[in-house]
């Protein structure tokens, strides 16, 4: 069955966002191969007319790139989004610890109140606004406690430019710091049918918590949407080129799966890639999947996914698909 798309709350925060949110890494450009910023534009204007409300971005995705496009594209409908983005990716300082360098330019992980102050404001200005919905921690610091992370954020929340906490690619040890701390509404973790982990050491946490969990790469980087086959050649930048998780032999096993779940894509008039993401969502303590696009058809076909509902039947053969075809991936 299909129906609206499906709405769920932020943790304890009070703010509402649709199920399915628009990830915009590949908007960024960066190890996407660059970026259209007309048809970013367009993506993200579809994906709000399709009732995908949840919009998530990053300064870290393209430099400023990706949360400047998401601004041009809020111009005039800001109070139609639920804007997500993040903090500790920082290029204006060297503290902490060093990450990666993007276009020549170090990237240190650091959450320091200093810095969060610097980036808040910077990523207002970017997007064009003066609050943000939910406001995450992108990686973490091992060099800054977590209670002045948690302090600097809940200032910002206090003085009304946050909405809501987060933090992303956190250990059970960060979560577990989070929360004794007290006041995060959510994370923002990988998971999909072929990364489970947090299934066994996360997920049990936020269940006791009130804690949402934000899914990030749910389609595997496109590798279960059913549009990559063999055949798929990576080109430039493309973070796809060289990984493991691209064989040939796992967009064999990717494709033999999408072809066992057909018939219930079939039932619902979808596709692979949406019926991948209906069912992450129906996952227990999966609360919001974030999906990427960069133009307006992907966008609407992301969008579509968050007013299917799977029933038992669907799920049984689903998961059956996944024991049978998903097993012994390269990594």
């Amino acid at each position: 069955m299909s129906g609206q798309q499906l709405m769920r709350g932020i943790g304890k925060s009070g703010v509402t966002a649709s199920a399915v949110g628009l990830g915009t890494w590949a908007i960024g450009g960066w190890m996407w191969g660059g970026t259209d910023e007309a048809e970013s534009i367009a993506a993200i204007q579809a994906s709000l007319d399709a009732g995908v409300t949840l919009i998530d971005t990053a300064p870290a995705y393209g430099l400023g790139r990706s949360e400047e496009i998401v601004g041009k594209a809020l111009a005039g409908r800001r109070d139609k989004a639920v804007i997500a983005t993040k903090c500790g990716l920082v290029w204006h300082t060297q503290k902490g610890r060093h990450f990666f360098d993007q276009d020549g330019k170090p990237v240190h992980r650091y959450l320091g109140r200093d810095a969060i102050f610097h980036e808040i404001e910077e990523s207002l200005r970017r997007l064009g606004t003066d609050y943000i919905d939910l406001y995450i921690t992108h990686w973490q610091d091992p060099t800054t406690p977590i209670e002045e992370t948690m302090r600097a954020l809940e200032d910002l929340k206090a003085s009304g430019k946050i909405r809501a906490i987060g933090a992303s690619n956190v250990s059970a040890a960060d979560l577990q710091a989070y929360i004794s701390v007290g006041g995060l509404d959510a994370i923002q973790e990988r998971f999909s049918m072929i990364d489970r982990e947090i299934e066994t050491d996360l997920l049990p946490l936020t269940a006791s918590s009130g804690i949402s969990t934000l899914s990030y790469s749910s389609l595997a980087l496109g590798l279960l949407s059913g549009a990559i086959g063999p055949d798929r050649v990576f080109a430039g930048d493309d973070q796809r080129r060289e990984n493991p998780r691209f064989s040939v032999g796992n967009r064999e096993k990717a494709t033999a799966f999408a072809d066992s779940i057909g018939p219930v894509a079939a039932k619902h008039a979808a596709s692979i890639a949406q019926t991948v993401i209906a069912w992450t969502l129906a996952q227990p303590g999966i609360t919001f999947a974030l999906c990427g696009a960069r133009n307006p058809a992907q966008a609407l076909d992301n969008a579509r996914a968050g007013t299917i509902r799977l029933d038992a039947d669907d799920h049984l053969a689903i998961n059956a698909a996944v024991s049978a075809k998903l097993t012994a991936m390269d990594r």
